[in-house]
């Protein structure tokens, strides 16, 4: 459902998580090149590992590897080819603050409601594999304000990740994020605006990446009914694969539809919801495609949505358990949708509304969900 909680942006790596998990804050938006008008996606990531490992230095590889991490860069376009790029620190450069948070890492920082940083990763750096980073620069200076967001109830509440019951937890504080600023990366300078940002921003953390993974974001939805884009509109899943205390899990997913303001939520972890999701995928030459159902005891929704495959960019992780060596996220930010919306009456189904979307983004990793 659509209620903020800021307290699950907080550090929660306690326990054995310290020394075997991760913490990643993830923002994505789209921008406008001030030179050329051409407009093109970019991301910037907060990433922890095995923070309780305390090196004054970084290590990136064996059983003490510790560190926090930059990830900066935008997905590829028709005009650009994807770049990430990774500024590592070690664990005694991270500063956070709980009231109100805060987190730094070297010389970049975000909060609630603004971050702010730089990247630059000379050739030579992007020449050992062991950075997984692409060389370039990139800098940014941004305010932020979370408008809708995603609440996975109690299954990401204190109970559960007092236990460090799940293998992986996730947050959507903001999945209508509006950012407002400047990105300038290899010397480009590009202008965002709240009003076609585009903007997302979550949460993951756990000891483990979930296998497979599956994501979808967008806020500018555009409505059949009306003709216009919709104000206060936001739709989001997560695919949930993990173990619960020990225990496998069947795939799962969890969707949102915020329509103008009403909360349309299919979501296992909501108690007696009812929620019911099913999916299948396919690849064609050109396309990856997924089509969903969903519905509970008041409505339904019916999802197709597709990337192209020339968009796809795999963004590259360090595992927790070093011995799984790099995770490889594959992602777009080309993503197109249709979203059909529909509300159960005593007469059946009745028809809200139809919705298209562009320029989402989708994040994945192999097994069932694709």
């Amino acid at each position: 459902m659509n209620l903020s909680d800021v307290s699950r942006n907080a550090y929660m790596l306690r326990g054995s998580l310290a020394k075997k998990g991760y913490m990643r804050w993830w923002h994505s938006f789209r921008g406008t090149c001030a030179e050329n008008g051409l407009t093109r996606t970019f991301f910037v990531e907060y990433f922890l590992l095995n923070p309780g490992i305390l090196n004054n230095k970084i290590v990136l590889e064996g059983n003490s590897a510790s560190f926090c991490m930059i990830k900066a860069g935008a997905f590829p376009d028709q005009d650009n080819e994807g770049v990430q790029m990774n500024a590592f620190y070690p664990i005694t450069a991270l500063r956070m603050t709980k009231d109100p948070f805060y987190v730094k890492m070297g010389e970049s920082s975000f909060s609630e409601t603004h971050l702010s940083g730089s990247v630059w990763i000379s050739d030579r750096k992007a020449m050992d594999s062991s950075r997984i980073t692409d060389s370039g620069s990139m800098e940014w200076d941004l305010s932020v304000r979370k408008n809708i967001a995603f609440h996975t109830g109690a299954i990401s509440g204190p109970f559960f990740t007092a236990l460090n019951a799940l293998d992986s937890f996730w947050h959507g504080e903001g999945i209508k994020s509006q950012y407002q600023g400047t990105v300038v990366i290899n010397g480009e300078t590009y202008e965002i605006s709240p009003e076609t940002c585009n903007g997302y921003a979550d949460k993951h953390w756990g000891r483990k990446y979930q296998q497979p993974w599956l994501q979808f974001a967008t806020n500018r939805l555009f409505s059949e009914k009306t003709g216009k884009e919709l104000k206060y509109s936001a739709f989001a899943a997560d695919g949930c694969y993990t173990r619960f205390l020990g225990l496998q899990l069947k795939p799962k997913l969890l969707l949102q539809l915020t329509y103008t303001g009403e909360d349309f939520e299919f979501s296992f972890a909501r108690p007696f919801s009812f929620s019911r999701v099913k999916w299948n995928k396919k690849k064609t030459n050109k396309r990856i495609i997924w089509q969903m159902k969903a519905c509970n005891k008041k409505s339904m929704i019916k999802c197709s949505i597709s990337c192209p495959r020339r968009s796809l960019f795999s963004i590259l992780y360090k595992s927790p358990d070093l011995q799984q060596g790099n995770t490889s996220l594959m992602t777009s930010g080309q993503t197109v949708g249709v979203i059909e919306l529909y509300r159960k009456t005593p007469e059946g189904y009745l028809k809200l509304d139809t919705l298209h979307f562009e320029e989402g983004i989708c994040m994945y990793k192999g097994g069932r969900f694709i």
